[in-house]
């Protein structure tokens, strides 16, 4: 466990000289937390067990739950996987560099503790300048989970990885905000019918128009009883803050009744009450404090501050979030309650 992070703050300035400096960091075995344009990652060598070894420490993250490796061309991921689909390149064209995860057959190459024993290894290529060039610089596969304590809300901004993992990993290349706010898509292509393991910016829709269909492969619900996973996400609590998350689903009107019915009972026992709303909802309920996530109408904008929303909320010390979940369920509203739901320690569905 290291005792200091160094941190890097990127300006056009000093870009090739922090990349190179991050990037010999990653070649001597140590950990860089770097933004993509999902959320932050941690990364280390994915070839280095011993490195990898030292992401899995710093997080405090289970030995079984399989990470997913960065890669900067196609040429690099067909050095870590085998016998890759046609479909597989299909996806890589169109969505890559970009949120899209694929799990594919990996080569010996790639160790146990990198895949989490499986026979099969997660790729991505992420769509930012920074990432890429980290990649590049170091010559190496990055594997990286997102850049936060094992459980916690995903860090969408260098301060978000300094509060949960300064002093536990060696270095954060501070590139501001991310764009995407939530991670990525993973797409199982390993079995002879591709299936969505965790549901991202990319959806269903979009990947049925490239290769045809496929099958949802993820409820959104921890599954403490699965002995192997392939994907991030499904097994073990996510994006839980420290607060006690209540997740309430419907139309509108009827989701305002049932927290502004909470809110009051929350607050004749003592509690202080954050509450995580839709734009729309702003003025019709006020707590102890608040955090709008954006429009209904616009996903991307709530997937975007989901977990600044949570992590705010937290710092301010309130004991419960009541999350207005009256967004819509499709499209890339698909990823933001799914990652509500497994935030929450209870959904009411109204």
């Amino acid at each position: 466990m290291t005792s200091r992070t160094c941190i890097f703050h990127i300006d056009e300035c000093d870009f090739e000289k922090s990349i190179n400096e991050a990037a010999k960091m990653i070649k001597d075995g140590k950990t860089v937390a770097f933004p993509t344009e999902t959320v932050y990652g941690l990364g280390a060598d994915a070839l280095n067990p011993a490195a990898v070894k030292t992401i899995f420490e710093a997080k405090g993250r289970p030995a079984d739950n399989p990470l997913i490796v960065h890669v900067a061309s196609k040429e690099q991921c067909e050095e870590l996987a085998r016998n890759i689909p046609e479909k597989a390149y299909t996806l890589m064209d169109r969505f890559w560099q970009g949120p899209l995860t694929l799990i594919l057959k990996r080569k010996e190459i790639v160790p146990d503790i990198t895949t989490g024993g499986l026979d099969t290894v997660a790729l991505r290529m992420p769509d930012n300048e920074i990432a890429i060039e980290l990649i590049r610089a170091s010559g190496k596969a990055i594997a990286a989970p997102s850049a936060n304590l094992s459980g916690k809300p995903s860090p969408t901004t260098a301060n978000h990885v300094i509060d949960d993992l300064f002093g536990r990993i060696d270095a954060v290349i501070d590139g501001g905000a991310v764009r995407v706010g939530v991670e990525s898509t993973v797409i199982d292509m390993s079995s002879e019918v591709p299936a969505i393991l965790r549901p991202g910016m990319i959806s269903q829709d979009e990947i049925e128009k490239e290769i045809g269909d496929i099958i949802i492969g993820y409820e959104d619900k921890v599954h403490q009883d699965i002995e192997k996973v392939r994907s991030p996400g499904m097994k073990y609590t996510h994006y839980s803050p420290d607060a006690t998350v209540i997740l309430v689903e419907g139309e509108n009107e009827t989701v305002i009744v049932k927290i502004r019915e909470m809110l009051d009972d929350f607050k004749s026992q003592g509690a202080k009450v954050g509450l995580l709303l839709t734009d729309e909802n702003n003025e019709t309920i006020v707590g102890n404090e608040q955090f709008l996530l954006g429009r209904k109408d616009r996903p991307r904008e709530l997937a975007c501050n989901l977990f600044a929303g949570l992590r705010y909320l937290d710092e301010k010390n309130v004991d419960v979030i009541l999350t207005d979940g009256s967004f819509s369920h499709s499209g890339v509203g698909t990823a933001v309650v799914n990652r509500l739901r497994k935030a929450a320690e209870m959904i009411i569905k109204i």
